[in-house]
């Protein structure tokens, strides 16, 4: 089976299962972890931010940071499809009283966007606290910023006066595709959510980066929400052998992903009706269309290639650890196939 539904799908390599295996644990709860908390100290500094926690989800993560910024009756800026507000079961208002307000793709988080958008505290008004940037974008075709980018949209958020949070589950992505660094990207960002387990290989685990007395407060806030873990230790080996040994292979999965959607665009050339759309620079992620798209995810999981339909007729393919040239080269033959039996 090809596997391209999300770079989620995929489960430890036999090294990252001997770091696991071979990790030193403690009680987390008490600090008391030693592989937690160099997982912690390492990703923060990897970031450039005073301290880190570790969290189970990439969710928990992002709802923390709501949670840490705003209080309820509050409003929350975000771009359209963003995971925070689209695929987070509505935890921001159920666990934060927050409501959103969303800025259109189409309108790329620019300065005039945001401040339209803004709203003051006034007497009728829910007022804007926080801007939530996601990157790479799930929805945006994995879409990356670069760092002239997010200083930009920290710098307008900063002079609103709104505190600024970065859901970088594919951070490590928006690094390898600009060149820009994760410490980069982060640079500015009150907090910053990043994931283990999607393009980094680990079966479990999110963290989220801050200031000193920020971090601390999310403890707290992850014990409220019952993120606080035991012996997490194992987790955090995981985490570790992918932040250490899996983020230098990223650029494989963009390749991947380019040729990918450089295969679909030869059929749509040659006369398959198709769309492709891939973000530039390229991620793990390819979205492409065909006429019938929840039937054309059905007929090709008959031929052993699985891949998500999202809305319209839209097809989403991501690329990842495990998913090889050789993938990719079956997967377009299979798709070949399908097209040509109507």
């Amino acid at each position: 089976m090809i596997d391209l539904r999300s770079d989620t799908v995929t489960t430890p390599t036999p090294d990252m299962l001997r770091a696991m295996t071979a990790a030193d644990v403690g009680d987390d709860v008490y600090s008391e972890d030693p592989s937690i908390n160099r997982l912690e100290e390492e990703v923060a500094g990897i970031l450039g931010k005073e301290a880190a926690v570790f969290t189970p989800s990439g969710s928990m993560a992002n709802q923390i940071a709501i949670r840490l910024h705003t209080q309820p009756g509050d409003s929350v800026l975000c771009e359209e499809g963003s995971h925070t507000f689209a695929y987070e079961a509505g935890a921001g208002a159920a666990l934060s009283g927050v409501q959103f307000d969303i800025i259109p793709f189409r309108e790329k988080l620019s300065d005039a966007a945001i401040t339209s958008r803004f709203r003051a505290d006034g007497l009728h008004e829910s007022p804007s606290k926080l801007i939530l940037v996601e990157n790479t974008h799930n929805r945006g075709r994995g879409r990356a910023l670069g760092c002239q980018e997010t200083q930009r949209i920290v710098g307008t958020a900063r002079g609103l006066g709104l505190k600024t949070h970065c859901d970088g589950a594919r951070l490590w992505n928006a690094a390898a595709a600009t060149g820009d660094s994760e410490r980069e990207l982060a640079a500015g960002f009150d907090t910053v959510a990043v994931c283990f387990s999607k393009g980094l290989g680990a079966p479990v685990g999110s963290a989220l980066a801050g200031g000193r007395d920020a971090v601390a407060h999310a403890r707290k806030i992850r014990k409220r929400l019952g993120g606080g873990m035991r012996q997490a230790g194992f987790l955090a080996a995981a985490a570790l052998y992918g932040v250490r040994q899996h983020r230098r292979r990223l650029p494989e999965d963009h390749r991947r992903a380019a040729a990918l959607a450089h295969g679909l665009e030869e059929l749509m050339h040659n006369g398959s009706p198709l769309e492709v759309d891939i973000a530039d620079p390229p991620t793990n992620m390819v979205y492409w269309r065909a006429p019938d798209g929840p039937a054309m995810v059905e007929a090709l999981r008959g031929r052993g290639v699985l891949m998500n339909h999202v809305g319209n007729g839209w097809l989403r393919a991501v690329t990842h650890l495990q998913i090889s040239d050789a993938d990719v080269h079956e997967a377009l033959l299979r798709i070949r196939e399908v097209l040509r039996g109507g």
